[in-house]
């Protein structure tokens, strides 16, 4: 795939080299594509909120090449936190633990907690260890939209707002797992997850030994607004495929239902989502999968990219 707007490559020193010169590096983790910017540069990460029209004060996630590195920008001094980093990073989990002052408050919106995690993609990893610092990078696309998962998507969501002089596109391929991190704060008694991601609750629960609490209080990290993932057209959701029938009535819908495999269907999700938004239909209707696994992910995004739907198309 060629794109005339921004350079799109696999090598990682120019990546580096763009990081450190203030631009802005789309870059493939296990998850979905990250839009990252140089911890160290509050004028590269306000562009991050810019490309993406981001709410000015919604947290940044972190992403940092280890553990060890972590001590830099957070506290990681708890048993529970390092149980949950040495078991689960690299990896698709996200501790929001104490900042240290290292941290830019554009980053975290001036809150005194900061969202952190190793990824587990092997470019993104390579780009992290050659660049010897940490970057800010929430995901690729346009803000509240659906989430990228290619390069593709990427280029359709920010190609034309990215600096083709300062900016790239790191290729990486097809994101594995599909659907975001899984974000636990330590901060709370007991640890809350705020959202649910790449690991299930109830594995966390499992390293930790307890029950983890849903997520309580103020918004202070990524994906916690009601609203959000979601695509133009209206999203519907059902809890068995036999339920379609009497939903549709007599528009034009485009169905999602990958319920029997929850590993296929998140790693389809988002490309299922902008797929059904091409369509040209009156409404997306997907079928929910149980509250298990992966499971607690799909269903997380499914409500929110459905939050929005008129009320009279769920009559």
């Amino acid at each position: 795939m060629t794109n005339e707007t921004v350079p799109i490559s696999t090598d990682v020193e120019i990546a580096v080299t763009r990081l450190r010169s203030g631009g802005l590096v789309a870059l493939p983790t296990e998850t979905v594509y990250g839009l990252a910017a140089d911890l160290e540069r509050p004028d590269a990460i306000a562009r991050i909120y810019d490309v993406k029209g981001r709410p000015e004060g919604h947290p940044l996630i972190v992403h940092v090449a280890s553990a060890e590195e972590v001590s830099r920008w957070a506290k990681l001094d708890d048993a529970a936190s390092q149980r949950l980093a040495s078991n689960c990073w690299p990896g698709p989990l996200t501790l929001l633990l104490p900042k240290r002052s290292s941290v830019p408050e554009i980053v975290t919106g001036g809150r005194t907690t900061v969202g952190i995690r190793v990824p587990a993609h092997p470019l993104a990893l390579a780009l992290l260890n050659a660049h010897g610092g940490a970057v800010a990078a929430p995901s690729a696309n346009r803000f509240g939209h659906v989430s990228p998962t290619t390069v593709d998507h990427v280029v359709r969501d920010l190609g034309t707002r990215l600096d083709p002089k300062r900016d790239l596109i790191l290729d990486g391929g097809p994101s594995a797992i599909g659907v975001e991190s899984t974000i636990v704060d330590m901060t709370c008694d007991p640890p809350q997850v705020l959202r649910p991601g790449g690991i299930a609750p109830d594995d966390i629960n499992e390293l930790l030994g307890m029950s983890t609490a849903s997520a309580s209080g103020p918004s202070r990290a990524a994906g916690m607004m009601a609203s959000h993932y979601a695509p133009r057209t209206p999203v519907l959701l059902v809890e068995r495929n036999e339920d379609i029938g009497e939903r549709v009535g007599h528009r034009t819908v485009f169905i999602i239902d990958r319920t029997t495999n929850l590993v296929e269907s998140a790693h389809h999700l988002y490309d299922d989502l902008r797929r059904a938004d091409d369509a040209g239909v009156d409404c997306i209707v997907a079928v929910l999968p149980p509250a298990e696994g992966l499971g607690y992910a799909i269903r997380d995004r499914l409500m929110k990219a459905a939050a929005d739907t008129p009320r009279h198309l769920h009559d």
